[in-house]
């Protein structure tokens, strides 16, 4: 379901399940190796990826979400809910560079993992990054919207939000949405590329990890009152 490697200074996490759907057994599988990753020391970086070239992760289980009781393999359904905002919110903190290498479809929670990554790679030729929430008729919870709000200009975070637009890996890149768009064949090579390059400023890491606080946490300096990362973290809080 989940593999992580590690190559000199380079943490490599791959999602192996298919569409890569998120139920409480993946969040807490992607959590265990986050330990792994934190309870390194000196410089690192963190590449996340899918086995699957078409879907980089479809989103919600969504099977599971509405009969958990015949998907027991997805786990508990009463908790999900703050397992994942805690650690999407972990993920956006992470004390190492992270690197997100988006080789095909990036769907509502699929892309807010994608946005909690400080660096982004799409898939250039084919597959979208998308909220598609309003698709669904479901609405956006705030924690969300402050992910969405605090990574994308104001006229294309609307877009995403309200107006549910795909973004193709061109579209996403002139948008701001992604640092890089490559092809397919490029995207883990220049991950690769970009981890090492980036993984010394994880040499201090309660400096790394701390100025993303300071961004994305509580009080944060882009926020009002308190920034993705706390709203994240303390989503039962935060549910109008």
């Amino acid at each position: 379901m989940i593999e992580l490697e590690k190559q000199g200074n380079v943490f490599t996490l791959t999602m192996n399940a298919g569409e890569n759907r998120w139920n409480t057994t993946f969040v807490r599988e992607i959590a265990k190796a986050l330990d792994e990753v934190e309870a390194s020391s000196g410089p690192a970086a963190l590449i996340t990826r899918s086995a699957n070239e078409k879907f980089f992760s479809n989103g919600l289980d969504l099977d599971w979400v509405q009969a958990p009781d015949d998907h027991p393999e997805g786990g508990d359904r009463m908790v999900f809910g703050n397992e994942f905002m805690g650690l999407m919110g972990r993920i956006i903190t992470l004390p190492v560079p992270t690197i997100c290498a988006i080789n095909g479809h990036a769907f509502g929670a699929g892309f807010m993992t994608a946005l909690c990554h400080d660096v982004r790679i799409q898939r250039i030729d084919r597959g979208f990054v998308c909220a598609n929430e309003m698709q669904l008729g479901m609405a956006i919870p705030l924690p969300e919207l402050a992910l969405f709000r605090h990574k994308l200009p104001a006229n294309v975070f609307y877009e995403t939000v309200q107006l549910a637009r795909r973004w193709t890996g061109e579209d996403a890149l002139g948008a701001g949405i992604v640092q890089h768009a490559v092809d397919l064949d490029k995207i883990l090579p220049l991950a690769e590329k970009l981890a090492e390059e980036l993984a010394p400023l994880a040499a201090n890491r309660e400096v790394f990890g701390g100025q993303k606080e300071k961004l994305f946490g509580k009080g944060a300096i882009l926020n009002a009152e308190h920034g993705a990362a706390h709203l994240l973290k303390n989503a039962d809080k935060y549910r109008g």
